[in-house]
């Protein structure tokens, strides 16, 4: 005679939640806490994944790898993979101004400026949104910028453009300082530009 099911057998396994089940928004969240911790080097697809209860294979697939969950757990506007080669093409002369045209563009598009505004005023008061930002401008954006454009010490120069636009955008964005903020956008490229160039061809010792 066939065993009479009960509530028990209908019951959930417990363990790891199968990946349909999971929501975008639980890995991301997941993404995010780990990201801003344990910092980029520290965090792997199967820490991610362990912490949502998930297979890791859902969530490199869902986001392309590491790289690709990065982005889209600090939410950043444009795709770097895609954006670093196009400003690094042209004559290193100009790589500094390349640089600084990326950032202010970006800033001064409302619909990406939204994101980033976002991002700045939960870095200032979260240790957590402090490290994922900071990582993500360091390891996606600056550093591959400078190493893209063919400059030494990609490491050190990109921290430095990343600490030099941050306070520039800061200060035009979301501080308002005048007359920074309403000094016409081409005049403040080739303003910051300068500098930017400054920071790419000065001699580094090391």
């Amino acid at each position: 005679m066939a065993k009479k099911s009960t509530d028990d057998d209908k019951s959930p396994r417990r363990g790891r939640r199968p990946g349909p089940s999971t929501t975008r928004v639980e890995i991301l969240a997941a993404a995010r806490r780990l990201f801003g911790t344990r910092g980029y080097e520290g965090t792997t697809l199967r820490s991610v994944a362990d912490a949502a209860g998930v297979d890791p294979a859902l969530v490199a697939r869902a986001h392309g790898g590491k790289d690709g969950l990065f982005r889209a757990a600090v939410a950043w506007p444009w795709d770097p993979a895609e954006v670093v080669p196009r400003v690094a093409a042209g004559p290193r002369s100009r790589a500094g101004y390349r640089i600084t045209r990326l950032v202010v563009d970006t800033w001064e598009d409302p619909e990406q400026r939204a994101p980033l505004l976002a991002l700045l005023r939960s870095a200032a008061v979260s240790d957590i949104a402090r490290t994922l930002l900071g990582d993500f401008i360091r390891v996606e954006v600056m550093v591959p910028l400078v190493r893209a454009c063919g400059f030494d010490h990609p490491e050190l120069r990109g921290a430095l453009l990343g600490g030099q636009n941050i306070g520039m955008a800061m200060a035009r964005y979301v501080l308002r300082v005048e007359p920074l903020a309403g000094l016409d956008p081409d005049a403040l490229v080739e303003i910051v530009g300068a500098a930017s160039q400054r920071l790419l061809t000065v001699t580094l010792e090391g």
